[in-house]
């Protein structure tokens, strides 16, 4: 697989499946990514593919979803083909995992796919680690994870989800410590009451516990860790739009 094409979506007017930006890369017998699926996604693997096979570098395609398509999105699409680039999206706010245990390792399964920012899984020994971990999930084995909270970037978004109750306290200590961007961790009601507590004993004002949310996840799902996941994963999409909103207004 030594030969692609890329194609990104570089504009949008209307309804249209992908946002600008998203991107898939077309060899001649694998796809990576996609921009959206159906029809539109279907022609612009066979355009990559016949540039694959013309010797073609580049090209651009404006597109009527509904004329050209037959699809109902109703919007228009230019999409850019460009061979063997591969340049990275910027990344988003990094995601550090305090646990890989089953409901770590989902949260790591679930949002690696968007392939949006670095995320981080950290434990207490490597026999802990899962084996197949996707490319953009590093691990991060340390014996005392709370002074690894050091190495932590400033703005990062964490999941406390590790095996021991005396580990998830010391780690909320820490970060409040240290500073973060979004902060949750795994438990009931109880568990975070007496960690408020704790928390407050510790020195910790109010307001500063607060940003520690607790439960994690959406409860209605139930408490399966794929459920707990995609509860996480919804949240940190949501606040990751709403980051990008404020920012471009």
């Amino acid at each position: 697989m030594n030969d692609w094409i890329r194609v990104r979506v570089q504009a949008t007017k209307g309804s249209a499946p992908r946002d600008t930006d998203a991107q898939m890369f077309v060899f001649e017998d694998v796809i990576e990514g996609t921009i959206g699926g159906g029809a539109l996604e279907w022609d612009a693997i066979h355009t990559a593919r016949d540039m694959l096979l013309s010797g073609q570098t580049e090209a651009t395609r404006n597109v009527a979803l509904g004329p050209d398509m037959g699809q109902c999105c109703g919007g228009r699409v230019t999409l850019d083909y460009a061979r063997n680039v591969k340049d990275e999206p910027p990344l988003g706010t990094p995601l550090w995992i305090w646990g890989a245990g089953h409901v770590g390792r989902a949260i790591a399964h679930v949002m690696a796919p968007f392939n949006d920012r670095e995320i981080t899984l950290i434990d207490t020994s490597v026999d802990r680690m899962p084996d197949n971990l996707a490319p953009n999930v590093a691990p991060l084995v340390a014996a005392d994870p709370a002074r690894v909270v050091a190495r932590a970037p400033e703005r990062c978004d964490h999941i406390i989800v590790t095996y021991s109750h005396d580990l998830d306290l010391a780690l909320c200590d820490a970060l409040l410590r240290h500073g973060f961007a979004s902060c949750g961790i795994i438990g009931s009601a109880t568990k975070w009451a007496r960690f408020r507590s704790r928390l407050a004993s510790m020195g910790h004002g109010g307001d500063e516990i607060t940003r520690i949310a607790c439960p994690i996840g959406e409860p209605r799902l139930g408490k399966h860790p794929q459920a707990i996941a995609v509860g996480v994963a919804a949240a940190l999409i949501s606040s990751s739009a709403g980051a990008t909103g404020k920012a471009n207004r």
